[in-house]
């Protein structure tokens, strides 16, 4: 059995990545808007409750 390699110094400087659940992001609404640099983006949930990001 082999080990797992150790970890790099980007392994091991990168931060924690932040985990937002969706109830949480869409409260009752299905769609919410994300402003990045100035253009808007749209997220929605579908019939099947699959994520869309568009611009």
């Amino acid at each position: 059995m082999q080990s797992a390699p150790p970890p790099s110094d980007a392994d091991l400087n990168a931060a924690p990545v932040a985990r937002i659940k969706s109830e949480d992001l869409f409260r009752q609404a299905r769609e919410v808007e994300i402003d990045h640099q100035g253009r808007i983006y749209r997220l929605r949930l579908t019939q099947l409750n699959k994520l869309i990001l568009t611009a």
